[in-house]
C-alpha cells in the first residue's frame, strides 16, 4: 500500500516527541529495555523466557528511543526465525511482523526475503477465516463474535503486509454497532459499558478507514471527560477508580488524533506529574498503575508514549 502503515506513523510520531527531552532521562528506559533481552535474543515480560508479544513491545520502544543497535538486530532475528508466521495467532503475528520491519529498517536482514511470493495473500487468508457475521474479526476461529481490539490489529496487519481489507463497510457498520450511548465503545456486543482502550481501537479504524465525523468526535470528546482521572491520566472505564499507563496513553493519543480540547480533558502539568511521580521508575520503566509493584516493556512503551504526546 502507497499509505505509510499506522503503527509507522505512531512510532515516528513518538520518536519526534522524544527527542526534545533530555537524553540522559531517556537512556535509563533503554537500559531497562534491554535487560529484558533473553539468550534466545528475544524478551521476556513478567514472567521468565522470550515472548513474541512483548518482544514487540520491546522493539517498538527502542525504535521510539532512538534505534535498534546491530547486535540487538542479529539476536532479534535468531528469536524471530524460530516462528513460522503462518501459524501465529493475531497478535504474535503483527508482533513479528512488526519486529522484522523494524530489523531491517535498522540495517539488519530481510526476515520475508526467503517468504514465498503470495506469503501476504496466505496471511490474508488466514485472517478472512477470523470473520465474523457481525462484520467484524474474533480472536480466534472458535470465536462467534467480532471483537474490537482484534479488529483493529487485523486492520493493522492489513496494512503491515500491503493488502486491502476485504468488505471495509461491513468493518465501519461493526465498529459504529460497537458504540454506546456514554459516547464511547465496546470490546464486544453484549456489553454495555465502554471502555477507554475499545474505544481508542474503534476511533483508530474508523480514522484509517476514513469514517469519522464530527458528530462521533464529540461523542468521543464526551466519554474521554468521563473516563479523565483525578490523578491526571485515564482510567479503564467508569467503574475503575484509578488511572493506568496503557488507558491514558491511548486516551491522551485519540484525543490528540481527534484534535480534541486537551485542556478540557485534562491537565498536562497534573498528567506529567502521574507519569513521573507514580508510574516511572528512578532505575528505569514503568509500572502499569500506582498500586503495581513492577515495570515490564509493554508499560514502559505506555509510559514512552504519554511523554512523548505531552512534548509535542
Amino acid at each position: 500500500m502507497s499509505i505509510q502503515p499506522y503503527l509507522v506513523k505512531l512510532a515516528l510520531r513518538l520518536a519526534a516527541g522524544l527527542e526534545k527531552l533530555p537524553p540522559a532521562s531517556l537512556e535509563k528506559h533503554r537500559t531497562f529495555i534491554l535487560s529484558q533481552q533473553q539468550p534466545d535474543g528475544g524478551f521476556s515480560g513478567r514472567e521468565e523466557g522470550s515472548d513474541l508479544y512483548y518482544t514487540g513491545f520491546a522493539v517498538r520502544s527502542l525504535g521510539i528511543l532512538g534505534g535498534l543497535k546491530k547486535q540487538t538486530c542479529l539476536d532479534l532475528s535468531r528469536f524471530l526465525r524460530q516462528f513460522n508466521i503462518e501459524n501465529l495467532s493475531t497478535i504474535d503475528l503483527l508482533s513479528w511482523l512488526y519486529s522484522a520491519l523494524i530489523i531491517q529498517a535498522s540495517g539488519g536482514e530481510d526476515l520475508l526475503s526467503a517468504a514465498p511470493d503470495n506469503w501476504n495473500t496466505q496471511v490474508a487468508q488466514n485472517l478472512e477465516r477470523l470473520r465474523t457475521s457481525d462484520g467484524g474479526y474474533a480472536k480466534s476461529e472458535q470465536g462467534a463474535l467480532g471483537s474490537t481490539y482484534h479488529s483493529f490489529l487485523v486492520v493493522l496487519i492489513y496494512q503491515m503486509i500491503g493488502l486491502e481489507i476485504p468488505a471495509t463497510n461491513d468493518l465501519i457498520q461493526f465498529i459504529y454497532d460497537r458504540q454506546r450511548d456514554d459516547g464511547g465503545f465496546v470490546e464486544i456486543s453484549p456489553m454495555k459499558r465502554s471502555g477507554t482502550n475499545p474505544t481508542a481501537a474503534a476511533v483508530a479504524i474508523l480514522l484509517i478507514l476514513n469514517a469519522m465525523d464530527n458528530e462521533l468526535k464529540d461523542d468521543v470528546r464526551d466519554f474521554l471527560a468521563h473516563v479523565k482521572s483525578s490523578e491526571g491520566g485515564f482510567q479503564a472505564n467508569t467503574r475503575i477508580p484509578f488511572a493506568d499507563g496503557l488507558s491514558t496513553f491511548t486516551g491522551l493519543l485519540t484525543a490528540q488524533d481527534l484534535d480534541l480540547d486537551f485542556t478540557s480533558l485534562t491537565d498536562r502539568v497534573t498528567l506529567l506529574k502521574f507519569m513521573t511521580d507514580w508510574l516511572e521508575f528512578p532505575t528505569g520503566g514503568f509500572r502499569g498503575a500506582s498500586w503495581d509493584e513492577q515495570a515490564d516493556v509493554e508499560y514502559t512503551f505506555y509510559g514512552l508514549g504519554v511523554l512523548a504526546l505531552l512534548s509535542t
